[in-house]
């Protein structure tokens, strides 16, 4: 079959790899379209970072050269001996973390950060391919009015839903975002899924800022025209934010959204960050403010973000676009970091 193998820095191409098996509670999925993700793009042009190199993965037990994609759907075409609850013909969303079960965070009931986490299509084999085989627990039933592009966008909706709840909001609560990619845009849905109303997002392109008022945001800023802190003080009535959130990843973002949060209320980060940032603690010292972390999701999240797209919450238009397998590296990985595209699925036939 056909893959999209990743064997280091700026070292990506589609190549023929055995179609693989499927082991006894593992599911195989023929996947039907598979986004390339922030991520996928930080280890095309910054990595390695997630993909083990040097040693293989402690739970996978795989390393790098690996297929990529963590972002995807598709269609259970075989179930290993010991499944059930699953069966040839469901169309499932994947939730594509490997977790250990007996850290702490995995006792606790928060196996998105277990101390030894992978990702599928990251750490082993992935979804960017013709077929690509999970365990059975990471596969989630799709329901009839979720179409499949929707289904392989339920991973990046789900990393935002988890950051979007991590703000404790709720109606009544406002809202600023930084950033409008598809994870800034994720998070503006997930708040309007959570009541909440009254949101600004802040995003230099005109491109992202299009497509966001396109799909029904009325507050979208472009930080060149307008002083994020002095609007969002305004919307709120001198209070400031009940939540900001970083989906920039970059230290003006998150200066900024400092002095737009409220006092006692959090910046959620949920960016990815090549290199460290300098920050400003005395900011959090004077407001007894704080910067949370956000990382991936559980199938709470999952379940919650395929009731709200099975409810027509969510909207693909202007903002994702498909491309095949063959095309990866230029019009998806080249064409992604120029800025030229926002969302880009791979449809691996």
């Amino acid at each position: 079959m056909r893959a999209v193998v990743y064997r280091g820095r700026e070292e990506v191409a589609v190549e023929e790899v055995p179609e693989p098996d499927c082991g006894p509670e593992q599911v195989k999925i023929k996947v039907a379209h598979n986004g390339i993700c922030g991520t996928d793009l930080h280890e095309y042009y910054a990595g390695p970072i997630f993909v083990p190199t040097a040693e293989p993965h402690p739970l996978t037990g795989a390393s790098a050269p690996v297929v990529l994609g963590h972002e995807f759907a598709g269609t259970v075409v075989e179930t290993g001996s010991e499944v059930s609850g699953l069966r040839k013909g469901d169309r499932v969303a994947v939730e594509p973390v490997y977790r250990c079960d007996t850290c702490p965070a995995c006792l606790d009931g928060h196996y998105n950060i277990c101390r030894t986490i992978g990702f599928h299509g990251l750490s082993c084999d992935g979804g960017m391919a013709e077929y690509t085989v999970v365990p059975a627990r990471m596969a989630h039933k799709l329901p009839a009015s979720v179409s499949d592009e929707l289904g392989a966008l339920v991973e990046p909706m789900s990393v935002a839903y988890h950051a979007a709840g991590l703000g404790e909001v709720g109606p009544g609560s406002s809202a600023v975002v930084f950033g409008a990619g598809p994870i800034g845009i994720g998070v503006w849905f997930a708040l309007r899924g959570l009541g909440v109303e009254k949101i600004t997002v802040v995003e230099p392109s005109p491109v992202r800022r299009a497509a966001l008022l396109a799909l029904g945001a009325d507050d979208v800023l472009d930080p060149a025209d307008t002083d994020p802190v002095a609007h969002v003080r305004d919307r709120t009535g001198g209070r400031g934010a009940d939540a900001a959130y970083d989906a920039a990843g970059v230290r003006a973002a998150v200066d900024t959204a400092l002095d737009c949060v409220g006092h006692r209320k959090h910046l959620v980060s949920v960016a990815i960050y090549e290199r460290p940032l300098e920050t400003s603690l005395i900011k959090l010292v004077m407001s007894e403010s704080g910067i949370r972390g956000s990382l991936c999701y559980t199938a709470r999240d999952y379940a919650a973000v395929i009731d709200l797209m099975a409810a027509g919450h969510y909207d693909t238009t202007g903002w994702v676009e498909h491309i095949p397998l063959d095309k990866v590296v230029e019009e998806g990985f080249t064409a992604l970091h120029a800025g030229l595209k926002m969302k880009v699925l791979v449809d691996p036939v």
